[in-house]
């Protein structure tokens, strides 16, 4: 594995303007690599690639891409542990979290090399006689991929995968955090078979490589996944010069626990869902929305669980949580600690910075009970920190759910057929899980919420193809 990460521009390697570190959070004395920085001018260069490739790749062949993909999806599931290795080092994931997240990018390419061979289009009966209709989608162009740090493989192949599959060409840019994990997923690329220009990485900052993403009037679309603050920021640009938009920007999702359901199992999976990949996700059970029979019970089953989860290095054995990805994620956190504090939130266990044999940035997992308007119960913490609420009852409980701007995902732990089927329809989210964690999806159907968490098509599954296409109506005189 490489220790300089560099961009690929055009089918080559290059290097950059500048340099940046990349550090593994468990241990900063173990730096995994050295990482090339892009400017605007090498930035426009990956651009004007990827439209000198359009046509190449725009008009391949469904079996050429098809044999692109499943090239990469299967040099990623066999190398699952050593690329698995890669990312616990760089973003902190536990090593089963990261070997698992790099199987599940393989079955994403994967499953898109399936779509390549099944891009759907329709013949239908024009209302005029000898007249034929023919609805058939089209790639979009030029796409610019810009992602986060949390799920540095698996967040890149369902936004890559679905581009090239229906025809577009790529400029990726992956977070600055990371640029290990997108150095590998190029490096395979590199090698799949694609035309010069068909994909490109840019390594870099937001400020400049991505904003010369999202400025330049040759990219057709942006896809997303980030903060609200930049993604908002993005649609404003992007809107001006009516470039097709993708956002998913994060979450505070409900679990709901209702007097009926089995406690330690509903404990199980709101410890998963609100503390392993150390909170660092969008559908992280940030807020426990407990009826009041059982409030008390599960509390303290909570207060235990929590406080018995083992924080360590994501490479040993043993180790349920990782540290937090940066210094700066760490210092947000122990903020959030502090504010709920200060707001009369009841502490129950954690948020303490921690010393390991190994310097990195460690937190315990912070448990609260808290008020509904609170901060801690209002806003993303982005770590490993949620608050139990109580409820009345199950009407109370679901209005609670409902009361955020976001609506990513909405969980619920009940044995009551009849709640669970009434809060699947009433639930204000995009995803809603019954009687499992928040936090798990499957590769190959729609991912994406509603309110200010998402903008734009679904994506994952058949549903990408909303995006990563445009659809064009043919009439055809027949007589």
């Amino acid at each position: 594995m490489a220790t300089h990460f560099k961009h690929f521009i055009n089918g080559r390697w290059e290097t950059g303007v500048t340099l940046g570190v990349s550090e593994n959070p468990s241990d900063l004395s173990d730096i995994v690599g050295e990482f090339a920085r892009a400017d605007a001018a090498q930035t426009e260069s990956a651009i004007r690639a990827a439209v000198d490739a359009r046509e190449a790749w725009g008009s391949s062949t469904p079996q050429r891409r098809f044999e692109v993909l499943d090239f990469v999806g299967s040099e990623l599931l066999a190398r699952k542990e050593e690329l698995g290795t890669l990312l616990a080092r760089e973003e902190g994931k536990t090593l089963p979290e990261a070997i698992g997240e790099a199987a599940r990018a393989g079955m994403i390419f994967k499953f898109f090399a399936g779509e390549a061979l099944r891009i759907p289009g329709e013949r239908l009966a024009s209302v005029r006689p000898g007249v034929d209709v023919e609805v058939t989608r089209e790639p979009l162009g030029v796409v610019a991929l810009i992602t986060p740090w949390n799920f540095p493989l698996a967040i890149p192949a369902w936004k890559i995968a679905p581009a090239l599959a229906y025809g577009n060409t790529v400029v990726f840019k992956p977070a600055e955090l990371v640029p290990g994990c997108g150095w590998a997923l190029a490096e395979i690329l590199s090698r799949a078979g694609l035309p010069a220009g068909a994909f490109n990485l840019v390594l870099g900052s937001g400020r400049r490589v991505g904003q010369t993403l999202v400025e330049s009037p040759l990219v057709d679309a942006i896809s997303f996944t980030g903060s609200v603050t930049v993604g908002e920021a993005i649609l404003a640009a992007a809107s001006a010069r009516r470039a097709k938009v993708q956002l998913e920007m994060g979450g505070k999702n409900p679990l709901v626990v209702l007097a009926d359901a089995p406690l330690e199992r509903a404990a199980e999976h709101a410890v998963q869902g609100a503390f392993y990949s150390t909170g660092q996700r969008c559908t992280a059970s940030s807020r426990l929305i407990v009826e009041a029979p059982v409030f008390d019970r599960f509390a303290e089953l909570m207060r235990q669980r929590t406080r018995a989860l083992v924080v360590g290095h994501a490479l040993e054995r043993g180790t349920q949580i990782g540290p937090v990805v940066s210094r700066e994620q760490l210092e947000q956190d122990l903020s959030y600690v502090a504010i709920g504090r200060h707001e009369g939130a009841e502490w129950l266990a954690g948020g303490e910075a921690l010393e390991r044999p190994t310097r990195g940035h460690y937190i315990s997992p912070a448990l609260f009970v808290a008020q509904p308007k609170q901060r801690i119960a209002r806003e993303e913490v982005f770590g490993p920190l949620a608050c139990l609420i109580r409820a009345d009852d199950y009407e109370h409980a679901l209005a609670l759910a409902n009361d955020t701007p976001f609506g990513l995902c909405a969980g619920i732990c009940t044995d009551s057929l009849a709640k669970a089927t009434h809060f699947k329809r009433h639930a204000q989210a995009g995803m809603v899980m019954v009687n499992l964690p928040t936090a798990g999806v499957d590769p190959h159907v729609p991912f994406g919420g509603r309110k200010a968490s998402s903008h734009g098509p679904r994506e994952q599954g058949r549903h990408a193809a909303e995006f990563y296409t445009t659809v064009k109506t043919a009439y055809t005189a027949t007589g």
